[in-house]
């Protein structure tokens, strides 16, 4: 067996990242795991499915196997991209808790995605939205 192709890594879904929104996203804490596990020498990261939940808020059972789940969607990052206030994003935070209250958080998450695609949408100058403009038109 040659040992050079042996690589490891871990298994951890998005959602399991801290953060105070009731939900693990793709936002900073993400970034800073990327980097521990540089650090740490690890060079695979398995995530489980990243698609929209389904019955049972399982990964596993997602309505679709292309599109992306939303609550995955960083707030902070929206937030630095000025899509977002704090005042926006304040009901997310009553929502964190231990375990995740997908009845709660989704409907407030939703709420909060819909204001920051309203603010991208609304600024058709941005490069942000001429990227995006140009992609649709590509693909």
């Amino acid at each position: 067996m040659n040992q050079t192709n042996r690589r490891s890594g871990i298994l951890l879904h998005p959602t399991s990242f801290p953060n105070a929104y009731g939900i693990g996203d793709l936002g900073k804490s993400a970034y800073d795991f990327i980097n521990f596990l540089k650090t740490a020498g690890q060079t695979l990261w398995q995530t489980l499915p990243l698609g929209p939940t389904g019955y049972g808020d399982s990964p596993y059972q997602s309505f679709s196997a292309f599109a992306g789940n939303p609550l995955l969607i960083s707030p902070d990052i929206l937030m630095e991209k000025g899509y977002l206030s704090t005042e926006d994003i304040h009901s997310l935070s009553s929502s964190a808790t231990e375990k995740v209250d997908y009845g709660t958080l989704i409907p407030q998450k939703m709420a909060v995605l819909q204001k920051a695609a309203t603010a991208f949408f609304a600024d058709k100058a941005s490069l942000s939205y001429q990227k995006f403009t140009a992609f649709c038109l590509e693909e």
